[in-house]
């Protein structure tokens, strides 16, 4: 299964009781339609996702950061301290295709912006080496 969203939060490292090691994050997929008045309704769902491969990728799962997600879903259900019946949906990544627009992407263009700004206000040297 495919599903395509944003992250939600920075994604985190996290160690297991038998020493391994996943990448825990969440993503939001936004869909809208139509009802019978005509109406334009927006539906969110949450995944909450565990990716096992490699932690390197977590550097770039960072808030906003569009993201493909190739793997399986797998739903849970369970009852809260208070009593109250609660269920999220998991999804475990095979694979994962970043499209950018995270918190580090964006940090990284308004640098690379302010170095392009600094260049162009440097003005050229009064003496010329001819």
């Amino acid at each position: 299964m495919n599903i395509i969203g944003r992250l939600t939060r920075d994604a985190e490292v996290r160690t297991t009781s038998q020493e391994k090691q996943v990448v825990n994050f969440s993503v939001a997929i936004n869909d809208g339609y139509r009802n019978k008045q005509g109406e334009r309704i927006e539906q969110t769902t949450y995944f909450d996702c565990s990716y096992w491969i490699s932690t390197k990728v977590a550097k770039i799962l960072t808030k906003g950061t569009l993201v493909e997600l190739t793997g399986r879903v797998s739903a849970r259900a369970w009852t809260a301290n208070n009593g109250e019946l609660k269920a999220n949906l998991n999804f475990l990544a095979s694979t994962i295709k970043s499209h950018g627009g995270g918190k580090k992407i964006e940090n990284l263009q308004a640098i690379t912006e302010q170095q392009k700004n600094k260049v162009a206000k440097q003005e050229p040297p009064d003496d010329l080496p001819f």
